[in-house]
């Protein structure tokens, strides 16, 4: 994206905060601007964009409950960049909002492979809260236990570590007792497979082959016909819906088995459209899953109605808003717009013990009512109840679905407690 552009749509990004329809009548006059790097182009590009509307989202929504007090006295509103998906463009834009904006924080990034990079280029020597959606590598468990973070890095997502686990239940479940994989070759896509491999393996599994594949290459072709001679009666891919389309498009024209699990991210709509939902009928998948609550179904009903066409079940979406409310209580329970007070608080609005409140405009303003009153508030939101550990990370259920008639659908549950069951049993 070129810096004309890249301005243009930062630009979009703080014009619509400020003339949304919801915003209310009484507004302060001055503005407490986060920064937001997420890939709005690239082989991420869709979570991005999604991210940036569920964000766009909870900040109205927060300013119309706050009114004329305003979020720590002012209108909060966030400067949106584009890390095309590569790490090196995500650490020189969060770069520019740390050092030239002087923004106390970052939502961001949607992939691992650029989360990573920020926080250990930019925000956690800086000194600059980060939250993520989306990024779900186990490296920055480990980068936070190794004391690289610094206690500022946070995520909405669980960590691989978990889901891995939770995939490769799944996939047994589903008589995939033999397998081979696909996968992005990055953090994440490496992160997946070794957690994956370990559990999978364990539990009795066997996978005939791994092969890499780098994004946004014009042809997948070398990739599919290595790992499709093999036979193999099933398919673990993992990736990210543009490339993924590509790579499943070419992997069944080839004559590749149907039967297809799937990571969390590629139960996308765009994704299952492209391939053609007729191919997709014995696909499935594993996600990071969520407990319904009054903010579900807030956000459920809010979101489809300003996205510009993603639906509540958009990748990154959900957990993108919660990241979104979090920091924005976070920066009200701070009382002040600086970098220590809000990771601080971040913890504060979301422990139990406080007074539960929901996503809406009334549920924010019962919350921002508790803080000015100096009570405890417990944001529980469109995945449900949170709470971040010493690492920045939350535990949460995994959701199992599949695609039927071109949708995906929901068809159970694998708990927390379950996949470290799992774990546990895998070590002795």
């Amino acid at each position: 994206m070129t810096m004309r552009l890249l301005l243009t749509s930062t630009a979009l990004a703080m014009l619509t905060l400020a003339a949304s329809p919801n915003a209310s009548a009484q507004t302060p006059s001055c503005t407490n601007t986060v920064g937001m790097v997420v890939s709005l182009t690239g082989a991420a590009g869709r979570y991005g964009q999604a991210a940036s509307k569920s964000v766009e989202l909870a900040f109205n929504e927060l300013n119309k409950a706050a009114g004329a007090q305003g979020i720590a006295g002012c209108k909060l509103a966030f400067d949106l960049r584009d890390a095309q998906s590569q790490g090196s463009v995500a650490v020189d834009q969060a770069r520019q909002l740390v050092d030239l904006k002087k923004v106390p924080a970052i939502i961001g990034g949607i992939i691992s492979s650029v989360s990573v990079p920020m926080v250990t280029s930019v925000t956690a020597p800086a000194g600059v809260v980060q939250i993520s959606p989306a990024s779900s590598t186990p490296s920055l468990t480990t980068l936070a236990v190794e004391g690289k973070t610094k206690g500022w890095f946070f995520r909405t997502i669980t960590s691989d570590a978990l889901q891995g686990t939770a995939a490769a239940k799944y996939a047994l479940d589903q008589g995939m007792t033999t397998l081979s994989i696909i996968h992005v070759n990055n953090d994440f896509g490496v992160n997946m497979v070794n957690e994956f491999r370990r559990a999978y393996l364990g539990l009795g599994g066997k996978i005939i082959d791994v092969t890499p594949y780098n994004p946004e290459q014009s042809s997948y072709n070398a990739e599919v016909t290595k790992t499709i001679k093999n036979e193999p009666p099933a398919l673990y891919f993992i990736g990210y819906p543009g490339d993924g389309t590509t790579i499943v498009r070419t992997w069944i024209q080839q004559g590749g088995t149907k039967r297809i699990l799937l990571n969390d991210g590629m139960n996308a709509a765009d994704f299952i459209k492209g391939v053609g939902p007729q191919y997709l009928t014995e696909a499935f998948g594993t996600s990071s899953g969520t407990t319904t609550t009054p903010s579900t179904e807030y956000f459920a009903k809010a979101y489809p109605a300003m996205s510009g066409g993603f639906d509540a079940g958009a990748p990154a979406a959900d957990r993108a808003f919660d990241a979104a409310a979090i920091l924005g209580l976070a920066i009200a329970q701070a009382g002040k717009f600086e970098s220590a007070a809000i990771r601080d608080a971040i913890r504060k609005v979301t422990e139990p013990g406080g007074e539960v409140v929901y996503a809406s405009p009334q549920g924010f303003a019962r919350a921002l009512q508790l803080i000015k009153d100096k009570k405890p508030v417990r944001y529980v939101g469109v995945i449900g109840a949170v709470q971040f550990d010493k690492n920045g990370d939350i535990a949460g259920p995994f959701r199992t679905w599949r695609i039927t008639k071109g949708e995906v659908t929901t068809v159970g549950q694998i708990s927390t407690e379950d996949v470290q069951a799992i774990q546990v049993k895998l070590t002795k």
